[in-house]
């Protein structure tokens, strides 16, 4: 007996499904690397985009971002924890990377500690695990975005992606110039990107930075409530000692 239609059709779609793509930086086994996964639907085949164009998307974000290399470099495996404050802080980290409910992850204190690391390790197991991702250096981004501030246009093109994207890992937030305090504008920019991120429930925050959150309510209050309250059963406080500086090769 001759194939039905439908029979034809879905053949076709297993044809196009077991072909093998050409897209690199990430091996799907679901779309065979081509970014479409073919269906049937009313009798037509339909090219569905498949999930793993988001985390290429993510990586490739990632990779403009500049944090390509340290994704490589700044996992889970690579991070030494010796001392118990590393191994209380590398397990916060990896619990905090399987959560979905829009809680915030909050590193503060010592330079050098491994915040960034860390940080660095569970925006790779987000992005793996479907999420998209955007890396903030805020000392970078927060002058481009007030450079715009005035154009409104540009503006929004500029924070939106910010504002809303799955996960949102902002590094040495607020770093400023030979260590002076943040500026009205600083602080502006931070509450109108946090406050939608904090409204938005179901957005990931992620935030290294050398002050603690203590630090950021007595800057703004508004604006260092809404993180601590994000972010109180994921925050750790690294204490300001040089010992604790792996840069410097020393540790207590």
């Amino acid at each position: 007996m001759a194939p039905s239609y439908d029979e034809l059709m879905q053949r076709k779609a297993d044809l196009y499904n077991g072909s093998a793509g050409k897209l690199t930086g990430y091996d799907c086994g679901a779309c065979k690397n081509k970014g479409f996964i073919s269906t049937i639907a009313d009798g037509y085949e339909v090219l569905c985009v498949c999930t793993c164009m988001e985390i290429r998307n993510s990586r490739r974000r990632i990779k403009n971002s500049g944090l390509e290399g340290l994704l490589r470099e700044c996992t889970f495996e690579n991070y030494d924890a010796a001392q118990e404050w590393q191994i209380k802080a590398k397990s916060m980290a990896e619990r905090f990377a399987g959560e979905t409910d829009g809680s915030w992850l909050y590193f503060g204190g010592q330079v050098g500690a491994g915040k960034t690391h860390l940080c660095t390790a569970v925006v790779g197991k987000l992005i793996n695990s479907g999420k998209a991702a955007r890396y903030m250096l805020w000392r970078d981004e927060s002058v481009r975005l007030k450079a715009v501030v005035n154009y409104e246009e540009e503006y929004i093109k500029a924070i939106n992606p910010l504002k809303s994207v799955d996960v949102l890992y902002i590094d040495d937030f607020f770093k400023t110039e030979e260590g002076k305090a943040p500026t009205t504008a600083d602080i502006n920019l931070a509450f109108e990107l946090l406050n939608y991120r904090y409204i938005n429930r179901n957005l990931l925050t992620i935030i290294s930075s050398q002050l603690f959150v203590d630090d950021i309510i007595d800057i703004d209050e508004a604006l260092g409530s809404r993180v601590y309250q994000r972010s109180k059963n994921y925050c750790f406080a690294i204490k300001h000692c040089r010992s604790r500086n792996w840069r410097l090769g020393r540790d207590e």
